[in-house]
């Protein structure tokens, strides 16, 4: 049966071109993906220390709360970590050289936002040298990093007026300016760490519990993003983890389609080989061999393939920044044998259904049913569709009545869709005709024959619309659902920064904003301001999972003036010192009942819950008072009009206000437009890394199709010329059932994208977060323009070269009957019959 298979393929090279190349493409994204997501797993930790490269031994206070649970100790990094004790710093100087340090930021207008100060004796550590001019010794003196600053210039910083004397090469981790250490130690008094040159066994006797006594690679700990590469990793395994398996999905889906219609096209072949006594099961046999044969070259091209497109990738996403510098891809082997043995099943499922049906009919029934397509809804697929549907559906509804915020999930809105689409795709004979008959109900009512005959041959050709509309299905469905997702949650989240924003102005200051910037804010007349900072509360949910909850320290009287919290129980004017505002989140949500938390420093408190918001999206975090956001630095200032205030004059006033801290002053429509949170990184180039392959699958999967599609229609096209049909008409005709067959696969996934929208929208309703339904039209036009415009040229090359070699025009009709009139005068030949 091998034998037959293999000349099978040689003979028919060409019917199978199409499905080797989806294959191998398929299983060589496969590969390339899992031969990322291998190297993201197994990645070791990299990161070299950057501040303190050059330094023997740092001290720092714990950046990890530790929190004790029946099956071991819970961590989470600490959002304040405590600062060292002054006493520490002087009883390590009789071990040898201490020297502190302090980070802090700085505001000055034309520098960079991420500006931080340092005492300049800290700096020979990373280590940084005096590139043009001299170390600061004076007050008011300070060099800077980088290039953005040169010697003699004058800044007027919020902490008072510099002068740069001194310039050194930014290292790439920081932007920083130095200055004298009794002026660092004066501007910021709390020590962050030490540098002490002793042993590390004695340091670490005298510093005690509670502190960290770094050495070695466990320096990179005192720098200011010691888990960016770690981060960087668990990004890319998100994103090749997603992009991965949609793409898996994408690549089966269109390849078994495609295999399926290539074995459903040779019921003519099939059908004579039942009548020369062939047998069911030899039909099968031959059939799933030719696959297997297919399969295996496929896939053990598109490993060798994936094998080497995986460093691009790898190379691609460090030098994007997306993965660290030293990312690469190393030498697993279960990516290989992941897509290879998927490839090679794959291949056999897309003909192992079509095989069975072509080798149980009977030889009588054979030519029969090669003529005329019937029973295109078998029982296996009227069950796979409805089961596959009622699934999704019900997961839908399930999700919708318990758990809401679950579909908000980028995990859950990128999987859910595919149930469906499956679901649609086995459904697709059920809503060809009907959909074909409506979309087509005005051209066939146009002048001439043109829109009837688009109607009645896709109407016609059940298998062949079906299967030229699977692709396009699969990837207008994907690009509503993500693109529109995405939209959708993002306009949500402006929706909700809108509604709980009453304040008329905002002043933000990035990393923070010093006590006197505030107090000059508060000082503006006219302006009633409620200064707010950012830190976290961390709960130890059913005694095992250490959770961290964003929050905000704020004023409760000025909290009332400038916001609109989504307060479902319970007031937020009862917030003090000893209670806390919550979400429907958390575990316990009873106002007036007590919670134990632990505070952004570490500090355990036990907090009565004064008030309890909705979930919303997921941005309500919780809210505390400022004597319970110990280290939490002010980064915003909301400031509402008094009565009658003039809003022209409070606006320039705290413009000045602000200046000399670099802060930016917004209205509240700015302030929503810039603190509306945007797709991230790393989620949008997965998705435009998914599209793109579902769009490159569609354009293979359509040209193949619809070139086998139009090789079996000559006789179809040679009858239309014999009609009386001229070339263009035909091509014409050609390229309006294409177009016809795109817009019912459009149609389709338009109508799977809008159910799982509308599954996003009730989502957002049941959690307080009501908001429009955002449908991306631009990409989901580009997305079925590509389509037709691959599907087009697919059918109308192959007709228009028949056309022109002759073999479906009138003149190659007539020499095949002449030639077979030739063939019936020869002596002992069959006469005709009449």
């Amino acid at each position: 049966m091998l034998t037959v298979a293999f000349h099978t393929l040689r003979a028919r090279w060409t019917a199978f071109a199409g499905s080797f190349l989806a294959l191998a493409l398929g299983v060589g994204l496969i590969t390339v993906m899992g031969l990322g997501l291998a190297a993201s797993l197994d990645a070791p930790d990299r990161q070299p220390p950057e501040r303190f490269a050059r330094a023997p031994v740092v001290v720092q206070g714990t950046g990890t709360l530790a929190v004790p649970s029946p099956i071991g100790d819970r961590t989470a990094r600490l959002a304040h970590p405590r600062p060292v004790p002054p006493a520490l710093a002087r009883q390590l100087e009789a071990l040898g050289r201490v020297v502190e340090d302090r980070s802090f930021p700085v505001r000055a207008s034309g520098a960079p936002a991420d500006l931080v100060g340092h005492p300049w004796s800290t700096a020979a550590f990373a280590p940084y040298g005096i590139r043009h001019g001299r170390a600061p010794q004076a007050d008011g003196e300070v060099v800077a990093t980088g290039d953005w600053a040169r010697p003699g210039q004058r800044l007027d910083t919020a902490r008072g007026p510099v002068t740069v004397v001194g310039s050194a090469p930014g290292l790439g981790f920081e932007n920083a300016l130095f200055y004298p250490d009794a002026q660092a130690a004066r501007l910021s008094p709390a020590i962050d760490r030490l540098v002490v040159t002793a042993d590390p066994a004695a340091v670490r006797a005298a510093a005690g519990p509670g502190l960290q006594v770094l050495t070695g690679p466990d320096r990179r700990y005192a720098d200011p993003d010691p888990e960016r590469d770690g981060e960087a990793l668990v990004a890319v395994n998100a994103l090749l983890g997603t992009a991965g398996g949609v793409t898996g999905f994408v690549s089966v889906f269109v390849v078994a389609s495609t295999f399926a219609f290539a074995v459903a096209q040779r019921r003519r072949e099939f059908a004579l080989l039942r009548t020369a006594g062939a047998t069911p099961p030899q039909i099968r046999r031959m059939v799933l061999a030719e696959a297997l044969l297919v399969g295996v070259l496929a896939s053990a091209a598109g490993c060798l393939l994936g094998g080497a497109a995986a460093p691009t990738l790898a190379r691609f996403l460090a030098d994007d920044g997306i993965a660290p510098h030293w990312f690469a891809i190393g030498d697993h082997t279960w990516p290989y044998h992941l897509a290879f043995w998927t490839g090679v099943p794959v291949s056999l499922a897309g003909a192992a259904a079509a095989s069975w049906r072509a080798g149980r009919v009977g030889p009588a029934e054979a030519l029969r049913e090669a003529a005329v397509e019937t029973g295109t809804m078998t029982r296996g697929r009227w069950a796979g569709g409805a089961v596959l549907l009622a699934t999704g559906l019900g997961l839908l509804v399930h999700a919708l009545l318990t758990d809401p915020a679950d579909l908000l999930h980028r995990k859950t809105y990128t999987s859910r869709p595919m149930l469906l689409i499956v679901a649609f795709a086995l459904l697709a004979p059920v809503l060809v005709r009907p959909l074909t008959r409506l979309l087509a109900w005005l051209p066939a009512r146009l002048p001439g024959a043109g829109g009837m005959l688009v109607r009645e041959n896709a109407a016609a050709g059940v298998r062949r619309t079906a299967a030229v509309a699977a692709p396009v299905l699969v990837t207008v469905a994907l690009a509503g659902s993500l693109l529109g997702t995405t939209e959708t949650l993002a306009g949500a989240k402006s929706a909700e920064i809108r509604r709980q924003t009453t304040a008329d102005y905002v002043v933000t200051g990035g990393t923070g904003l010093d006590a006197a910037t505030v107090d000059r804010l508060r000082a503006v007349a006219g302006a009633r301001v409620s200064a707010t900072a950012r830190t976290a509360v961390y709960t130890l949910e059913d005694g095992v999972a250490l959770i961290r909850s964003d929050a905000r320290a704020a004023d409760p009287a000025g909290l009332a003036r400038t916001a609109a919290l989504p307060v479902v129980a319970g007031r937020a004017a009862d917030l003090d010192d000893d209670s806390i505002i919550v979400n429907e989140e958390w575990a316990r949500k009873t106002v007036g009942t007590r919670v134990e938390v632990w505070l952004g420093d570490g500090t355990r408190r036990s907090l009565r819950i004064a008030a309890v918001m909705s979930t919303g999206t997921g941005n309500n975090g919780a809210y505390v008072t400022p004597a319970n956001a110990p280290g939490a630095a002010v980064d915003r200032v909301d400031v509402k009009l008094a009565s009658g205030a003039d809003r022209a004059a409070v606006g320039a006033a705290l413009a000045r206000a602000a200046g000399p801290a670099g802060a930016s002053v917004l209205t509240r429509d700015q302030w929503v437009r810039a603190a509306s949170p945007q797709t991230k990184r790393t989620t949008r180039m997965g998705f435009v890394l998914v599209l793109g392959i579902a769009l490159l699958y569609t354009g293979i999967a359509l040209a193949n199709t619809m070139v086998m599609a139009t090789a079996d229609r000559i006789r179809e096209l040679a009858a239309l010329r014999l009609a009386g049909a001229t070339r263009r008409q035909v091509l014409r005709l050609v390229a309006g059932e294409s177009l016809m067959v795109v817009t019912v696969g459009a149609v389709t996934g338009a109508l799977v994208a809008a159910l799982n929208l509308f599954g996003l929208w009730g989502a957002l309703g049941l959690l307080d977060a009501p908001a429009a339904v955002a449908v991306p039209w631009d990409a989901l036009g580009a997305v079925v323009g590509a389509c037709a415009a691959a599907a087009v040229l697919a059918a109308v090359v192959p007709a228009w070269l028949a056309l022109r070699r002759g073999t479906a025009g009138p003149a190659g009709v007539r020499d095949r009957r002449r030639e077979g009139r030739r063939l019936c005068r020869r002596p002992g030949a069959p006469r005709p019959l009449r």
